[in-house]
């Protein structure tokens, strides 16, 4: 995967998807399930790839981070 784009997570209501935002400008509209990506946790990147739960809630596999994803740093 190439590592060299980054931004921060943001929920595109067009298509009720989370996707990449770099600034205020989508770099990526929306991950589909199983779409690899990086993610910061504890200062480190982790490699990750969206999913969602039963109970409709995007989580991000391997990491803590589930239900609202703003903000959160990731790359491409």
């Amino acid at each position: 995967m190439a590592k060299n784009i980054m931004g921060k997570l943001g929920y595109n209501s067009e298509n009720d998807r989370y996707g990449l935002l770099v600034g205020d400008l989508w770099e990526h509209t929306g991950f589909h399930c199983g779409e690899a990506l990086e993610v910061m946790v504890d200062h480190e990147w982790v490699q990750t790839y969206m999913e969602m739960s039963l109970d409709q809630d995007w989580y991000l596999v391997g990491t803590p981070y589930k239900g609202d994803l703003e903000f959160i740093r990731a790359r491409i």
